[in-house]
Parts: C-alpha cells; structure tokens; sequence
C-alpha cells in the first residue's frame, strides 16, 4: 500500500523538482543541437543527461517515496541498486539526448527514436529504484498499469522534446520542462499504482538505509551539480538558427 504519510504536498514537491531539472536539461539540450565544436556539443549533452537524468527523473521518485510506507512496518533501501537506478537514468537519458541533440538538422525519425528512448529511460529508472526497496514481504506489479505507465512516459517525453527543439520562444521551451516533468510525475505514481504489496508481519526487519539517510547529502550533491548547467545555460550565447527553419529543411530532406 502506499501511505503519504508527508501529506500530498509531496507529490507538488516532487513534480517541481522533475520540472526543473528537466527543463534545464533540455536547455542544454537546444545549446547541443546547435554546437559548432563536437566536443562542446557532447559537454551540453553531458549536462542535459545529468540534469534530466539526475535531477528530473532520479531525484524526483526519491522525492515522491517519501510519501510511500507501510504503517507500523519499515521501510529500507539498498544503496547499490539506489545508485545503480541513478547510474542507468543519466546514461539512458543521454542516450536518446545523443539521438536527439546531435546535430542542428534532424527528421522526425530522430524526434520519435529519442522520445522513446528518454521515455523508457524514465521506467528503468523507476523500476530499478523499485527493486532497491526492502519491505516485510514482497512486492509485484499489476501488468496493465506498468504499461500503461510506459505509455505515459514515452507520450509524454517526445512532447517535450518536441517542444524544446523545434521552438525557439522561451516560454514554449520552459512549458516543455512542465510537460516532461509532468511524463515522470505522472509515470511515477502510475508505477506505484500498479504495485501490490504481500506483507509479513512475522517476516525479520528488512536491511539497508531509510530514504531519509541518502537524500540529504543527495540534494546537496545535486544543487551543486545543478549550478554548473545553470551557469553555462545563462551565459552561452543565442542559438543559431530558428528551429522552424531547420524542420522546414528536415521536411525535405527527410
């Protein structure tokens, strides 16, 4: 069962923080797509997946599984999965990023591959933090729901990617970061939707570390790793050319 037992604030708390980190890492993104130097495309790269990968979609499920419990029983995590989940989430990301943000001119084939690889790097991340987690019992999922949250990220995440490299207006950039943040949110709690619990109230306590022992020093390990994409989006010069101009060639060509 999940029980919030921190009130729903949490589940504001956790969409803002995958709103944030994922629309700074698709700012980073654009900054690629339109990068002379390969070397400095793949350093934007680098900060989109750690910024979408790290903040939007790893820190945000840690966020939200403050709210999860089970009354009068603990709760633990092992930390090697917890960082591994972390680990596959960055790399995932940047993966469909390298699809996505590696050149200025691309056709939808791009746009359709990246989002379902950003989609799907949100349900690794998801399902792998999940196995980390120590319970008096055991666990399983409901088979619909895990596709259906699936399908959510996927939608979702090509939305936002389309958002973010095809318009040049900020605010329709910034409305991408909503829309992504909104595909982990939504898949996250669609995810946790579909679990179903078998508690053993005879079963010995589960070992590993509450949540609340690993996100302190993780926050501040992620403010820290936030303010150096923040820097270098705010001081990159203006992009190059129009991204409605470059889907206008991409029609063409593609």
């Amino acid at each position: 069962m999940e029980h919030f037992a921190l009130g729903h604030w949490l589940l504001v708390l956790a969409y803002l923080t995958s709103v944030v980190g994922c629309a700074l890492g698709l700012a980073c993104a654009v900054q690629a797509r339109y990068a002379a130097d390969p070397r400095h495309r793949l350093r934007w790269l680098v900060l989109a997946a750690v910024s979408i990968g790290g903040v939007g979609i790893w820190l945000m499920h840690f966020v939200a599984m403050l709210g999860f419990s089970t009354p009068g029983m603990p709760v633990r995590y092992d930390i090697f999965r917890t960082v591994l989940s972390a680990v596959l989430s960055v790399t995932a990301v940047f993966a469909g990023l390298l699809v996505v943000g590696g050149r200025a001119k691309f056709g939808w084939w791009r746009l359709a591959l990246g989002g379902v690889v950003t989609g799907l790097a949100v349900n690794v991340m998801h399902y792998t933090g999940m196995s980390a987690l120590r319970v008096k019992g055991d666990f399983g999922y409901d088979g619909g729901l895990v596709a259906l949250s699936v399908v959510i990220a996927v939608v979702a995440a090509t939305a936002a990617l389309w958002f973010a490299v095809f318009l040049d207006r900020l605010s329709l950039r910034l409305l991408a970061g909503f829309v992504m943040g909104a595909a982990v949110t939504g898949m996250h709690y669609t995810g946790m939707a579909a679990v179903r619990m078998n508690m053993d109230m005879t079963a010995p306590d589960p070992a590993g570390v509450e949540v609340f022992s690993f996100l302190f020093p993780v926050f501040v390990v992620a403010a820290i790793a936030m303010a150096v994409p923040l820097c270098a989006v705010l001081l990159a010069p203006a992009v190059g050319p129009k991204p409605a101009e470059t889907v206008a060639e991409d029609a063409v060509a593609v």
